[in-house]
């Protein structure tokens, strides 16, 4: 079965919680808190797999969980850190938000791509030694990682897309001209789903084409294969337009030609611009009598594309056919990739009596679940970000609730593991 579009959940690990222990060995006096920190969790990873032509494996499995990290322990050992889970993808599949639809990631080349990250491992008791605090018997809990709700689409790597009406030789072609093996039938839909092959034109000369599954009248709004299999056209360079003059099925192919182009009107107006070369097919089954072959030729070149005679079945004009997409391809752009638009919405300042704070002498430790996810999304060495967490600190009344309870000039605020000093 070929699956191109799929929604899963990605969870990555959680850290691992910092450990209270204190170090006691015989003949060491007054050893001293020695508590791990806990281990960060592991990673949701995305990674191309060229052996992968479908997205299948997300069929049957739609969420996907990191391992967390282990707690710290005692001497000072941090925590094992949580295994990153590397997800499998064909090359082309483009990662979007399930909510906004944007583009997170085109994972078109071969660097992995980290979708959700791990959360941090939270510090243990050696950290919060001081002269004045020498037997600290607190620590910190690990962060969350992040969790995503993410849809997987498909879109090959193709230059050239064959597209026409089913039945009209598209697969045939690409059986003759490359090393593929779709299937081939007299029928319609005999062809379920894309295939692609590599077509070798001449020494350090290939590209790829797509047969696309038939699209027929109505393809844009959902009717046949096409409505599911047009995004596979979406990156192709060049469109080679199949169009079957023989007229063995009593359809015109002028008709046919401008049918299949509304279709790809409506469906995407950019796409429908792209370069096209027009073969008119089944070229030795046009009976006598017959003007569908020149008809068609003088409506296509009145538009101005190129247009050319071809038999797949007898291979007829199919190598000049390749020959001419070849040398097309020479004078076009690289092949479409996506650009990333998505912008990962930053978390807002909750209610400060939501927090739990806790004093310990001059340290006071903050923590609670807006506040942690707030720390999880700000970059401590960019100055906006910075000044964004603060603005969001003061928003919730974090600083008002402080000075309630009693905070210091100088004294230390601790959440989870940024720590900053107090000043009225």
């Amino acid at each position: 079965m070929f699956v191109d579009k799929v929604k899963i959940s990605v969870k990555a690990g959680s850290g691992g919680n910092g450990a209270i222990a204190f170090h006691r060995e015989k003949y060491v006096a007054a050893g001293g808190p020695d508590g791990g920190d806990g281990g960060n969790g592991g990673s949701i990873v995305l990674r191309v797999d060229d052996n992968l032509s479908t997205l299948m494996d997300f069929r049957y499995k739609r969420k996907y969980t990191a391992p967390n990290g282990q707690d710290g322990q005692g001497s000072r050992c941090k925590g094992k850190r949580g295994q990153d889970l590397v997800i499998k993808v064909p090359r082309g599949t483009v990662v979007r938000d399930a909510e906004t639809n944007a583009v997170i990631q085109d994972m078109s080349g071969s660097e992995d791509y980290v979708l959700c990250k791990g959360g941090r491992g939270g510090w243990g008791n050696q950290h919060f030694a001081t002269p004045t605090r020498q037997v600290p018997r607190f620590a910190k809990a690990g962060m969350p990682g992040e969790e995503h709700e993410v849809v997987l689409e498909l879109k090959l790597l193709a230059d050239v897309g064959l597209v026409g009406f089913p039945n009209v030789g598209k697969s045939t072609l690409l059986s003759v001209t490359s090393n593929a093996h779709p299937k081939i039938a007299n029928y319609h839909f005999t062809t379920l789903y894309p295939n692609l092959g590599v077509i070798y034109v001449d020494e350090g000369v290939s590209f790829v084409m797509a047969d696309i599954p038939g699209i027929i009248e109505g393809a844009a709004d959902g009717a046949g294969l096409g409505h599911d299999f047009l995004r596979h056209i979406d990156r192709c360079r060049l469109l080679v337009h199949i169009v079957d003059v023989s007229g063995c099925e009593d359809r015109d192919p002028v008709e046919d030609f401008e049918k299949i182009n509304e279709e790809l009107r409506q469906y995407s107006p950019e796409l429908a611009a792209r370069p096209m070369i027009v073969a008119a097919n089944k070229t030795d089954l046009i009976p006598d009598g017959s003007d569908n072959l020149e008809r068609l030729r003088a409506y296509v070149e009145e538009r101005g594309f190129p247009f050319y005679e071809i038999s797949a079945a007898t291979t007829a004009g199919t190598k000049q056919l390749m020959r001419v997409i070849a040398g097309r391809l020479a004078e076009l752009p690289p092949v479409v990739y996506y650009e990333a638009d998505y912008v990962k919405p930053l978390a807002e300042a909750g209610d400060a009596n939501e927090l739990k704070i806790e004093q310990h002498e001059d340290l006071w430790l903050v923590s609670g679940p807006w506040i942690m996810k707030l720390l999880n999304d700000i970059n401590f060495e960019d100055y906006e970000s910075r000044m964004y967490f603060d603005r969001q600190l003061r928003k919730s009344g974090l600083f008002e609730r402080l000075e309630t309870m009693g905070i210091q000039d100088g004294d230390t605020v601790s959440i989870y593991d940024f720590e900053f000093e107090y000043t009225k």
